[in-house]
């Protein structure tokens, strides 16, 4: 290709293309959405929500980082905090959110910050290895208002 048609315009639309992440094109070629995940190295209940997340049809991106400042920069009251915080189509999610609800949220598209499930509740994905004896505690998964304000989107009892 000569040097003429290789027009600023062009080169700048080709850089932008390289600079995107592998990941996102595997995730869009396979119709599987985009999660990225910030937790600790070390926490097994986290990797144990990525594995149903996986096993649910999402594409999952993790980052080793832990999650406090990711909480705070997409606006996750404390109050709501969990071991993990994660990122899909514009939505945050905090905590062990059943996919079932990831996968609602993305459907219905409500006018929200997104989901969480706050603490650890035992019997949510990922909290509930053989450990727990398969123990259920109740806990409600809720819908995060941009203004900060909950309402249940999902009781699990």
């Amino acid at each position: 290709m000569s040097p003429t048609r290789f027009t600023p315009r062009r080169r700048a639309l080709v850089l932008s293309v390289l600079a995107l992440p592998l990941s996102r094109f595997s995730a869009a070629a396979a119709g599987k959405p985009q999660v990225d995940v910030w937790k600790s190295p070390t926490c097994g209940c986290c990797k144990e929500w990525v594995a149903h997340l996986q096993a649910n049809g999402f594409e999952v991106r993790t980052f080793e980082t832990g999650n406090a400042q990711a909480r705070r920069h997409f606006g996750v009251p404390m109050a709501l905090a969990s071991c993990h915080t994660a990122r899909i189509e514009g939505y945050v999610i905090e905590g062990h959110v059943p996919a079932r609800e990831i996968q609602r949220l993305l459907n219905e598209k409500p006018d929200a910050l997104g989901l969480a499930v706050p603490g650890m509740p035992i019997g949510s994905p990922g909290m509930d290895g053989p450990e727990y004896n398969g123990r259920r505690d109740p806990y409600d998964v809720l819908l995060l208002a941009k203004d900060g304000a909950t309402a249940v989107f999902q009781s699990y009892r």
